[in-house]
């Protein structure tokens, strides 16, 4: 580390469970986030501001100006523009040692697996769930850390699954099934700060990952009431009948 990332880490470099070798494990990581709306620019936002390596952010949509109120990271003038290339900008003004890769498109199938094969974390930031699906298979193929948020409404929830372990649950032991309508905040609306809350907390989990340092709860669903401003937690067990677990502990797990 040069002088000058000394003096901008220098608030982490004086935490004794973190210092330096926190700062350059994490200066070496890849994060893939994928969708960079409400949580995903957020999430960016911090492992870009916190000194991530390699940032590689997929997402396939245009800004709106229906995003703005709970997507920070983004400009009136950018309204429009793909959110990779709108995010890319503004992460480039804030830290510019951050490598950042777009891909602007919604990741699936091939695409999917080869962009989290190259990731050492993969953030779950999108808002549907046939996408939360395919990328939770894919992390389960790829052995690699998920972290997985949502919101709607006044509520979110956030749980991260460390694949690799064995009888580890998987996201569709939670959820083995569930509409994209159901999900939808489009109809259902949203509260801006407890989706950008939810981002925060993905970025915290992603770092502590990247960095070595610090506890991640495996498998543990926290759940955030925002109306109330409560939090409670669920540990998760392997559903024996869950579809993803019997395909991975099979063996011929793929990208559905």
């Amino acid at each position: 580390m040069n002088e000058a990332e000394l003096d901008r880490y220098s608030r982490q470099l004086l935490l004794p469970n973190f210092d330096i070798q926190g700062q350059l494990n994490l200066s070496q990581a890849k994060i893939l986030v994928i969708g960079l709306g409400g949580l995903g620019n957020i999430a960016a936002t911090y492992l870009a501001t916190s000194g991530v390596g390699q940032l590689i952010l997929a997402d396939g949509d245009q800004l709106e100006s229906s995003n703005l109120p709970r997507q920070v990271l983004y400009d009136e003038n950018q309204i429009g523009v793909n959110k990779v290339d709108a995010a890319a900008k503004q992460i480039a003004s804030k830290n510019a040692l951050v490598q950042v890769e777009t891909i602007a498109q919604n990741l699936t199938g091939e695409c999917l697996l080869n962009a989290v094969e190259r990731a050492d974390v993969v953030l779950d930031c999108t808002d549907n769930f046939t996408a939360r699906q395919a990328i939770n298979r894919a992390c389960m193929t790829g052995k690699k850390p998920l972290v997985s948020a949502a919101a709607i409404r006044w509520e979110g929830q956030l749980v991260s699954f460390l694949y690799g372990r064995e009888s580890t649950p998987c996201y569709e032991c939670l959820y083995p099934s569930l509409s994209d309508h159901q999900l939808s905040c489009n109809e259902s609306g949203i509260v801006a700060p407890v989706v950008g809350l939810l981002g925060v907390y993905q970025a915290l989990e992603a770092l502590k990952l990247a960095s070595g340092c610090g506890r991640v709860k495996h498998g543990v669903l926290r759940l955030f009431d925002g109306f109330e401003g409560s939090w409670r937690e669920m540990r998760l067990t392997q559903d024996p009948e869950c579809s993803a677990c019997v395909i991975e502990n099979n063996g011929t797990l793929e990208n559905s």
